[in-house]
């Protein structure tokens, strides 16, 4: 009895799988752009808008939280903000390394609902670079955004999240 016809099957079926999961992340971008989802925020600043819509509130939220074994502290000095849309908002976090050695974090915003992810623009955000924090050392971010005159007029809070993450030894490791 030969398994020849079955190792070949399984063989091909192991590349098809492998192929697969190296296609999903570019597939799951042009998802992601396609139908707006997954609140991915643009990490580049924003041009300052030039109208304000003074009849209508965006009520606007702030949450962060570290990666696991992440040594950082960071909130807002604001759960939330009301805000119009075009209107500039400054909103200012701190951070805080609690270990005992220096670390460099960054943050990686998102956006709930999804769909609201591209109409909110941020002119300065501690997410557009690497923060080294010295053992102990606490600072303040300032985070300047405004809401888009274009959001759909269905949403009227969203959720700016932040999860930051310990990169210190990444860039020890590219630095060798």
């Amino acid at each position: 009895m030969t398994h020849a016809p079955l190792l070949k099957r399984l063989v091909l079926i192991s590349i098809g799988m492998f192929a697969f999961a190296f296609a999903l992340v570019p597939l799951y971008d042009v998802f992601c752009d396609l139908t707006g989802l997954n609140g991915k925020p643009s990490l580049e600043q924003a041009q300052q808008s030039s109208v304000i819509e003074q009849t209508r509130d965006v009520s606007v939220s702030f949450t962060t939280h570290a990666q696991s074994g992440a040594p950082f502290e960071v909130k807002s000095k604001e759960y939330s903000v009301v805000v119009k849309p075009g209107e500039m908002r400054e909103v200012v976090f701190s951070a805080k390394n609690s270990s005992e050695l220096d670390k460099v974090m960054q943050a990686v915003p998102s956006v709930s609902p999804g769909k609201a992810a591209k109409y909110l623009h941020k002119m300065a955000c501690f997410c557009f670079d690497q923060q080294p924090l010295k053992a102990g050392e606490e600072l303040e971010f300032k985070l300047l955004f405004y809401v888009d005159t274009a959001l759909p007029s269905d949403v009227e809070e969203l959720t700016l999240s932040y999860t930051v993450f310990d990169i210190s030894e990444q860039l020890v490791a590219s630095n060798n």
